[in-house]
């Protein structure tokens, strides 16, 4: 794969993954340099493969044109790399754990208490700890996963560092990153993992396991 399609795939990706994000979010999400990225955004935009919306919120997103287009270059990426078989091999580990994570998570919003489901108010610090601990579990199991993944594909690279950081945050007592939607916690994170994963193997979501 040329350098230009390369940047290309990587610049189409970082929307993919995020849907919607402006040109600094998808520069630092590609690991490209803004000077590369805007080009790319411009050029993809010219050929319909992605569009800008203003508003309170402005950003790119792309279009169905610019979501085939990426799952060509994925393709090709794929098997140039020789790493087809590798990252399925990684992604059934994933999904062996995946449940798991998302059981996790509810058990981080709600508990049982007296038989009923209710919020977790987080007024009992043994029972945080218990969930914090567990999640640190799953962080075990899915680091060697992301490790296989980098070494045959570099985008993938930053999912290790990134996971570890947040089980960090949130082993400090900073929680918001364990869960909230709106910044890149660690349930962020692995909803990404998951649509990367995805996308590089051509599956659809909605077809999972089917």
């Amino acid at each position: 794969m040329s350098e230009s399609a390369h940047a290309e795939l990587l610049t189409l990706h970082s929307l993919r993954l995020k849907g919607f994000i402006d040109a600094a979010e998808a520069a630092e999400l590609a690991g490209l340099d803004p000077s590369i990225v805007d080009p790319q955004l411009a050029n993809a935009a010219e050929a319909g493969l992605v569009i800008h919306r203003e508003g309170r919120v402005s950003g790119w997103q792309l279009t169905a044109d610019g979501r085939a287009r990426g799952e060509v270059l994925l393709a090709e990426e794929l098997d140039a790399a020789g790493a087809r078989e590798g990252v399925d091999a990684a992604y059934r580990r994933f999904l062996e754990s995946n449940q798991d994570f998302l059981s996790i998570c509810t058990d981080w919003q709600v508990r049982d208490v007296d038989g009923e489901q209710t919020l977790n108010d987080h007024t009992d610090p043994a029972y945080d700890a218990g969930v914090i601990e567990a999640l640190a579990g799953i962080d075990t199991r899915v680091q060697p996963i992301v490790a296989d993944l980098a070494s045959l594909l570099d985008r993938f690279a930053s999912y290790g560092p990134r996971f570890a950081d947040r089980l960090a945050k949130v082993q400090a007592g900073d929680t918001d990153w364990f869960t909230k939607p709106m910044i890149d916690s660690y349930h962020t994170v692995w909803f990404e993992l998951h649509e990367n994963l995805l996308a590089t193997l051509g599956i659809e979501r909605a077809k999972e396991g089917h």
